[in-house]
């Protein structure tokens, strides 16, 4: 379907146009589907569809890639790099998953990422609640 480079593109592409209205939806939306890739490998391992796995594993590898590549350390500062350091153990341990078809290293990635999905879909609600009460507003 996509090699890596392909999911390169499609990700310069979607973020190009995407990015112009709403930046922090273009990342959620690369978090959610990399979450649904390594999900993809984890039934595939299951079935015993390796290579359909390796598909995955490498479609998940590519879009994690490109979380990293957007980071913005000069705006990011310690946070940047400290997502920059949990994408590429997230990358490693897809490469040992890949390896070693290890369901386990894929449920850790899945969790990991599922965590910085849940913290950056919080950030809008907790920049209207500041927003709401600097303006004299309570927050709901």
């Amino acid at each position: 379907m996509y090699g890596k480079r392909g999911f390169l593109d499609q990700y310069r592409q979607t973020s190009s146009a995407a990015a112009e209205h709403d930046p922090h939806r273009v990342i959620a939306m690369l978090l959610a589907g990399a979450i649904e890739r390594i999900r993809l490998a984890r039934r595939n391992l299951e079935r015993g569809d390796i290579a359909g796995k390796a598909q995955a594993i490498g479609a998940a590898m590519s879009i994690v890639d490109g979380l990293r590549l957007s980071l913005d350390h000069e705006a990011g500062g310690e946070i940047a790099a400290g997502l920059e350091s949990l994408y590429d153990y997230a990358s490693l341990r897809l490469v040992e998953a890949n390896a070693h078809n290890d369901d386990g290293r894929l449920r850790e990635v899945e969790g990991l990422l599922g965590e910085i999905e849940s913290a950056w879909a919080a950030i809008p609600r907790q920049m209207g609640a500041a927003a709401a009460h600097g303006a004299g507003g309570t927050a709901p």
